[in-house]
């Protein structure tokens, strides 16, 4: 599959079940190739991931729930059996930036960067695409989630996450159970109304 092909495949999915097509170990050099070739600010390489595989998997959405229960008791009904559906995958990646990455970097660029944190966001934004898209590939279902906002707590206390790594995001990954809940074709706006050329 070419990577315009790649990214023309990848879709959110959330029918996922516990099965993988290929292995742990294929996986994980997947992040970690995202994690040394993905763009980043002078270089810094702030991107870090925590993968959660078999019951550390399912005690991230055991916290989730809890958290639901706790945050959010109003919405429980809705959120709970989505949170549910992100347990029965087969796994989770946890995205972080990492603050103390600019530490590293010259004090000329360091100083930038701190005067321009979203470049951060933009690296991790890159990171999370190229592993999503690049397990779509390898015949993984993913969908994007963003709930340690709920559990940053209970998630830095169960696996040790350091103060200086910021939670960004939970990229879940299983087999596909079914397509896209909008199961079509994508629909999208003219491409004139998006693109202007000048030359």
């Amino acid at each position: 599959m070419s990577f315009l092909e790649a990214t023309k495949a990848r879709r959110s999915l959330y029918a996922l079940g516990k099965e993988s097509p290929i292995s742990d170990d294929r996986i994980l050099s997947i992040i970690k190739h995202a994690i040394r070739y993905t763009p980043s600010p002078f270089n810094a390489r702030s991107c870090r991931c925590i993968v959660l595989f078999g019951d550390h998997h399912d005690k991230l959405w055991d916290m989730g729930a809890e958290a639901i229960q706790k945050c959010m008791p109003m919405a429980a009904d809705i959120l709970i059996p989505k949170v549910q559906g992100f347990r029965a995958a087969y796994g989770t990646v946890l995205f972080f930036e990492d603050v103390e990455s600019v530490k590293e970097l010259s004090p000329r660029f360091a100083k930038m960067s701190e005067e321009n944190p979203e470049w951060y966001d933009h690296s991790s934004g890159m990171n999370q695409y190229v592993v999503w898209t690049a397990l779509e590939a390898e015949g993984l279902g993913c969908n994007l989630q963003h709930y340690q906002g709920m559990m940053a707590k209970e998630m830095n206390a169960e696996w040790n996450i350091p103060e200086t790594w910021q939670a960004k995001c939970q990229l879940v990954f299983g087999e596909p159970l079914s397509g896209p809940l909008m199961d079509k074709e994508k629909t999208f706006r003219d491409i004139d109304e998006c693109l202007k050329v000048y030359q």
